[in-house]
């Protein structure tokens, strides 16, 4: 293979771009909704949820935990950009059911620096499904709590199973 693969995302951008066209949207999701998901490359959010451009704001990131950032975002989502529906999705065989906090403490003795992030590992997917329900519904930073509902993708089905709190 020829270059790297970032050189072959930006090949890809540029034959992408030739294509384009403007869509005319704004920054507020059509269907007024957020999801919360696991960056894990084996979901495809949009087609496990039928969505289409516009539709959501899509915030991921390592086991789709409800961490301050995410706070962040979903206070931007439905204070600035209209959002009153939130989705949280984690997955069956997730990464973080293997990783503890003593991930932090070897990045710490190999690089010299406490990280200042939390691993946010769990064992059992359901209860980290509620505990991120009980984040979101209990925040003081987000309006509209009224419509938060959990869920867990299990990526050998592409079902998703709902987790009440």
């Amino acid at each position: 293979m020829d270059g790297t693969v970032v050189d072959r995302l930006v090949e890809a951008n540029e034959r992408y771009a030739a294509a384009f066209t403007d869509p005319g949207m704004d920054a507020r999701p059509v269907l007024e909704v957020a999801v919360v998901a696991c960056m894990d490359a084996r979901i495809d959010l949009h087609a496990a949820l039928g969505l289409e451009l516009g539709d959501c704001h899509t915030v991921r990131n390592a086991g789709g935990v409800v961490t301050d950032d995410t706070i962040r975002s979903l206070a931007i989502s439905q204070r600035a950009l209209g959002t009153r529906s939130v989705v949280l999705i984690h997955h069956t065989g997730c990464g973080l059911q293997s990783l503890t906090e003593e991930f932090r403490h070897e990045l710490e003795r190999e690089v010299g620096q406490r990280p200042t992030w939390a691993v946010e590992g769990f064992t059992d997917v359901d209860q980290d499904v509620r505990q991120s329900l009980r984040k979101v519904r209990t925040s003081p930073f987000l309006p509209h709590t009224g419509d938060v509902r959990g869920f867990v993708f299990d990526v050998a089905t592409g079902l998703l199973r709902e987790i009440t709190a």
